[in-house]
Parts: C-alpha cells; sequence; structure tokens
C-alpha cells in the first residue's frame, strides 16, 4: 500500500468525521460517503455539518499548537462527501475503506457487501465496529481475505490507539498493511483476536462499571473517585501496561490481594485468573525473577526502572505536581 493513499468512510456522522481528519492530517485524501438516500437539499444539511465539523476540529487543533491557522484551509480541501448514489467514483480509487455506520448487523452488511463490489480487488475493507465480530461481517464481503475489524478509540483523530482485529478469512499480509497505514498516520495499532470488547472496550467496561458501583454503594463520591483515577490509576497505567504493572510489582501481590477482595466484598468478579496461580507457581513472578507476563531476561532491570520512573516525573511536571525538596 502506498503512503498515501485514498481513503473513503461509508458513513459521514462521528466516526467517519474523526476518521477523515486523522487522515486528512496525515496527507491523504478522504471521502465521506452518505449511506442513505436523501433528498439534495437534506444532503447539502449533512455536507455542510460534515465539513464544518472538520473545519471546526482543525480550527481547535491549531488553537492547541498541533497546526497553524494557515494549515486549516488546505487540510479541509482534503475532505470531500459525496451523496449515496455518487459514490462509484470514489470507491473505484480508494486504498483503503472503513465503515462506520450505526452498530446493525443487517445494515452493516448490507452497506459494506454493497461497497466490496464497487472497490478495486485489492482494495482493504474495514469496520470500525466495537461490538459486532468480523466474521459476523465477512460473509457478505467480496472477497474477504481483505476485511477485517479496525476500531478507533475516540476522539479518532488523537486517540493513539486502533484496535485490528482480523477473522478467520483474513489473510495475514493484510493486517500488516493496514499497521503500516495506521503507524504512517501517527497510530499505535494492536491485533487482537475476534473476541466481543476487544481489549480496551471490555478492560473500560469493568473499570466504569466498579466505579460506579463504589458511588453506588457510598465508598467516595464521583469526585473523589474521578481523583483518584486520574493521579493514581490513570497515572501508573500512562507509564505502564496493567500486565506490565503485575510484573512490577509481582505477581504474587496481585493473587493474596484478590484472594482478599473477592471474601472481603464477597464476589468472585475479583477473583485471579487461573494464569495468575500458574506463574506463581512456575517461578514467573515478575522483575523479581526475570519473567512474568513479559520477558525480562538479558534487561537491565536497574535501567529499565529508572526509564519508567522518569516518564512518571515528566508525568508529575505535567499535573504541576512536580516540586522541589524542602531545603531548610
Amino acid at each position: 500500500m502506498t503512503n498515501r493513499v485514498n481513503i473513503v468512510c461509508l458513513g459521514a456522522g462521528r466516526m467517519g468525521r474523526g476518521i477523515a481528519v486523522a487522515f486528512a492530517y496525515a496527507g491523504h485524501s478522504v471521502t465521506m460517503v452518505d449511506i442513505k438516500a436523501r433528498s439534495a437539499e437534506d444532503f447539502a444539511r449533512l455536507e455542510a455539518d460534515a465539513i464544518g465539523e472538520v473545519q471546526k476540529t482543525f480550527a481547535s487543533l491549531s488553537k492547541l499548537g498541533l497546526l497553524t491557522e494557515a494549515d486549516v484551509a488546505p487540510l479541509i480541501a482534503r475532505v470531500a462527501v459525496v451523496a449515496a448514489g455518487q459514490s462509484a467514483a470514489a470507491l473505484s480509487e480508494a486504498g483503503m475503506v472503513f465503515e462506520g455506520v450505526p452498530e446493525v448487523v443487517e445494515l452493516k452488511r448490507e452497506v459494506l457487501g454493497a461497497a466490496s463490489r464497487q472497490v478495486g480487488p485489492d482494495t482493504i475493507i474495514a469496520s470500525t465496529t466495537s461490538t459486532i465480530l468480523v466474521d459476523d461481517l465477512s460473509g457478505a464481503i467480496v472477497n474477504p481475505r481483505r476485511f477485517l475489524n479496525v476500531h478507533w478509540l475516540n476522539p479518532a483523530y488523537l486517540i493513539p490507539l486502533v484496535e485490528v482485529s482480523p477473522g478467520k478469512a483474513t489473510d495475514p499480509a493484510i493486517i500488516d498493511e493496514v499497521k503500516a497505514l495506521l503507524e504512517g498516520i501517527g497510530k499505535v495499532p494492536v491485533v487482537c483476536a475476534a473476541t466481543p470488547g476487544f481489549i480496551v472496550p471490555r478492560i473500560q467496561a469493568l473499570a466504569m462499571n466498579e466505579a460506579a458501583r463504589m458511588v453506588e454503594e457510598g465508598v467516595a463520591s464521583a469526585e473523589e473517585i474521578d481523583k483518584a483515577i486520574r493521579y493514581g490509576f490513570g497515572f501508573r497505567y500512562a507509564v505502564l501496561g496493567l500486565l506490565e504493572f503485575i510484573d512490577w510489582g509481582g505477581g504474587d501481590i496481585l493473587y493474596y490481594a484478590s484472594r482478599y477482595l473477592e471474601g472481603a466484598l464477597g464476589s468472585d468478579r475479583y477473583r485471579a485468573p487461573e494464569v495468575i496461580s500458574r506463574n506463581m507457581s512456575e517461578g514467573r513472578i515478575g522483575l523479581r525473577t526475570g519473567s512474568g507476563f513479559l520477558d525480562y531476561s538479558g534487561l537491565d532491570v536497574e535501567a529499565y526502572r529508572v526509564e519508567r520512573l522518569k516518564a512518571m516525573v515528566d508525568l508529575l511536571r505535567h499535573f504541576g505536581l512536580a516540586r522541589p525538596p524542602v531545603r531548610n
């Protein structure tokens, strides 16, 4: 796939607009295709709204210092919106297509199937769904080897992570092409199995429900819980991944903490999975033993610790919480 392929977004809603901003910013031409048959007047309103939102987004990014005011107009010029009946030309020239229509299986299958018959034989097609598995959609695609799920996190133009979920029919070479395309626009793709919730939605659903439950139980106010997340939970995980953090402290700590919480709160939602016990029994505790979920063999552990701690100090400075010592 060339560096600046034409991008088509099926749907001109929030996801299509966010993806359009991300790719236009990185030099790609992007066409948002309206999927509904509308009157000329209704389409004109949609087009104005979509382009207007893209313009506002770029204007906001200029105020945040990511681009200059002079950059805005050329970037907007890379984005177009076309009516449903006029999509053939854009699709025939597309290097990659992202579907972003409402989360209805049959609607997605209809839209994706129609697009797959209009694009070239090697055009990559992706659904941006966060709830529907790739293999529930791939049967509607002509040549499903080039189809997979590519889940963006909102706002798509800012959040680096993009989850890539191939299906049973997806050609491994297509995964590599999609990763390269995403990395080329500054994103950080991760590949995950076709499973409900992918990675981030599955983890954040647990965390968000637990936070809401603590408010319900009177553990703390919403304000205090969010403060704890910003300056404790989120602070650490902006530097250390969840599994890396288990290894940092030691899997044995999680094992015993989980047993205590399960008993004290009377809920098996705190029960540690079998892999935690297995790692302990096999001596894969984490940094202390040279391996855990990650492999630390041959690593300069002290240099690694210093590098991670330096990143935390940088975050302290970002939050305005870094202070000099009291010397007198």
